[in-house]
């Protein structure tokens, strides 16, 4: 059975309509609203507060999800964080495939553990995982990261704050 020229474009356009009908959607993103001079003020306040809070609280906990990614390789997991002073205390665990890793130490020793070939220590997190890992993963700024603050300025260079029109 043939079809005729007709039916069979109409077929071919009717493909491809469908097969469009599937391309992602471009989004087109909105300009954020600008904040009132007021109402900035505002925003940066409650910022300063709530990074003096992290600041006088230096004794925490976290318990989530994570997903890594470095372009090349990723995965996803659980993680709980505990955060002593400078001591801390990191585990991620990956159910899929029920491997699990620590990072513990200090400001001035880190030690990590669940690789092949044992535990392996250096003098900072940061150093360690990349040598160990490849991860390039800013260990030191984390912890102000995870809580809402930015990191220290000396180590990693001014912030860049924005605010939604929310503030």
């Amino acid at each position: 059975m043939r079809m005729n020229s007709h039916l069979r474009k109409a077929a071919c356009f009717a493909l491809a309509a469908s097969l469009a009908a599937c391309a992602p959607a471009r989004m087109v993103r909105e300009p954020l609203p600008t904040l009132s001079a007021q109402e900035l003020a505002q925003a940066q306040s409650r910022q300063q507060a709530h990074e003096a809070a992290v600041a006088a609280t230096p004794d925490w906990s976290l318990q989530g999800r994570v997903a890594l990614s470095n372009g090349r390789s990723g995965g996803s997991g659980g993680i709980e964080w505990s955060q002593r002073g400078a001591n801390y205390d990191v585990a991620l665990s990956a159910p899929v495939t029920r491997q699990s890793w620590r990072l513990s130490g200090d400001a001035g020793a880190a030690r990590i553990e669940g690789l092949e070939g044992g535990p392996r220590s250096g003098g900072d997190a940061q150093t360690l995982l990349r040598e160990t890992t490849g991860w390039e993963i800013p260990v030191a700024a984390l912890s102000s990261w995870v809580r809402g603050a930015r990191a220290d300025e000396n180590a990693f260079g001014a912030a860049t704050l924005s605010y939604a029109a929310d503030g």
